[in-house]
Formats: structure tokens, sequence, C-alpha cells
């Protein structure tokens, strides 16, 4: 994905409420939304997720980016990653030892892709009931095999099978990875209500780049 044209994608930008009276640098999480919120409206992407949460008034401690993509592309058609990351880092106090990125369905497969294309640049990743090709597999212990991975699938997921995500825990596994994963029982594909509760942002929270 670097050597791919850098594209720009369209955001949501949240920032703490106490950020213009601080002038201490914020960790930041990129969140990647899943397949029915691409498009050209950025309030698509209050449907569900963390832009939901955020437009329901909920208050976080870090800078979050929730960019769109494109009709009829995936998150692994561009590089969108850099120009939104120098875009953050020019704008706004950010800590870039302390930026994450997370996703659900396609945005879980768009962690595992962006999170490989850029490994240099996170601290660590978060999946959600995710996937990736079979040339992706083979990247995976290259680029992600020293970062800290935390990926959710739900056992009764009918749309993107718990599989996908065993054979990526199963090969980042075999190389020593740095890979956790939680099995939700009877949980189907909609297990956004992860991001409701304050396990994800704690986990990625303590991962620094050193």
């Amino acid at each position: 994905m670097p050597d791919k044209p850098q594209v720009k994608y369209k955001y949501l930008l949240y920032l703490p409420k106490d950020y213009d009276k601080k002038t201490v640098p914020y960790p930041v999480i990129i969140y990647l939304h899943g397949s029915s919120h691409r498009g050209k409206d950025l309030n698509k992407l209050k449907g569900y997720g963390i832009p939901q949460l955020i437009a329901q008034g909920k208050e976080f401690d870090f800078i979050i980016a929730s960019p769109q993509c494109p009709d009829g592309k995936s998150w692994g058609s561009d590089n969108w990653f850099d120009l939104l990351y120098d875009e953050l880092k020019t704008r706004y106090r950010i800590d870039p030892t302390r930026v994450y990125l997370t996703g659900i369905s396609l945005g879980g497969n768009g962690t595992f892709v962006a999170g490989a294309a850029h490994a240099s640049k996170l601290a660590a990743l978060v999946p959600l009931c995710g996937w990736v090709g079979e040339n992706e597999l083979g990247q995976l212990c290259q680029n992600l095999k020293e970062k800290p991975i935390y990926t959710y699938h739900g056992t009764a997921d009918t749309i993107v099978d718990i599989n996908e995500t065993e054979r990526i825990v199963k090969a980042l596994e075999a190389c020593n990875g740095n890979i956790a994963f939680k099995r939700l029982e009877n949980e189907g594909h909609g297990i956004q209500f992860l991001y409701e509760k304050p396990e994800i942002y704690d986990w990625m929270l303590q991962w620094r780049l050193k």
C-alpha cells in the first residue's frame, strides 16, 4: 500500500474536550468503518461504531480520526494512510508514539492490511471480525510479527466466518507474533458494542512505539 498513489480520504475528527486548554500531545485512534458506510457522506459513519458514540455525546481522552472509504473500494485499494497521518501530525498535537488502528468487518480487514503497510507508525492494532487475502496473509509475519494485536470475532458470525480470524492468528502465532484473540461466544457479525466498553481502549493505550 505505501507504493500506491497517495489519496486523500475525507474523515471525521474528534478532539478531547480539554484539548484547547492543554499543551500536551494526545494519543490518536484511527477508526475504520465497515462496507455499508462507504461513500461520500461522512454522516453515514455515525450509524455505528466509534463515530456513533461520539455523535451520542460519549467523551474520550484521545484524538479520533474516522476516514471514509469511497464506494467500490476497500481499505487496501489506495494509500490513504500517509496523507491522513501527515495531516494529523501537522495540524494537531498528536503523540506519534501512540497512534493506533482499529476497525470492524471491512475495517477489520483494513486494520490488518493498512496496519501491515504502515506498521512503523502504529503502536498497536485492534481488528474486529476481519480477514485478509492469501497474498496478504503471507505478509503478516514479515510486517506485523512484533506489533501488538488484539483481535475479536463472534463464533456465530455468518458474514465473515470466525475461521478467517483463526487463520490469521495461527499464521502470526507460527512466527511468534504478539497477537491476542478473544472469541465472542454466540455473537454474530455486529460486535460494534465492543467500542462502548473501555477494554479495547485500555488495551491499546498501554502500547507505544519505541
